[in-house]
């Protein structure tokens, strides 16, 4: 009876400690965002992918109404347009292997992955939400961001080879 009783203590403290561990990994946070190259975000130290959306590497440009004159892929800086280094909200809903966060992120109650859609910087994961998708076909239909001008091409996650 005494051997089994140091196993069950080791279980128990193990999985006390992936609770704990899973419940500071899903806390909501809040925090200024700053817009990486690749489009994902960097809020409170942590490196954050948007929920449902993958913003693809589209051809190089640059804002020059504002100096200096930021450059890079025209959807990514879409996206630091309009957060602009703003303190924004997020609720993490799944962790990848390389320990980013992939999360629900919004700046003042407005979903950034909808934003996005809405404006045609990004397309939606073949896992994202049905509106998701909804809203990348209403964008392509429009022909706004990345579908309205046909210099770019990219790979669209949703669709398999």
């Amino acid at each position: 009876m005494q051997r089994g009783k140091p196993l069950v203590r080791r279980l128990l403290a193990a999985f006390s400690l992936m609770a704990v561990q899973w419940t500071c990994a899903s806390q909501e946070f809040s925090s200024f965002a700053f817009v990486q190259e690749d489009g994902s975000l960097k809020v409170a130290g942590r490196h954050v992918q948007l929920y449902g959306i993958y913003i693809p590497p589209t051809e190089q440009t640059c804002y020059t109404f504002i100096r200096p004159a930021p450059c890079g892929p025209r959807a990514v800086l879409a996206l630091d347009f309009k957060i602009s280094g703003d303190f924004i909200h997020c609720i993490p809903r799944a962790e990848n292997a390389d320990g980013s966060i992939i999360a629900s992120c919004s700046l003042d109650n407005e979903d950034l992955s909808i934003w996005m859609l809405q404006r045609g910087w990004a397309v939606a994961r073949a896992d994202a939400p049905f509106e998701y998708g909804a809203l990348e076909r209403i964008a392509q239909s429009k022909g706004i961001g990345i579908w309205g001008i046909p210099i770019d091409t990219f790979p669209h996650p949703g669709l398999r080879k």
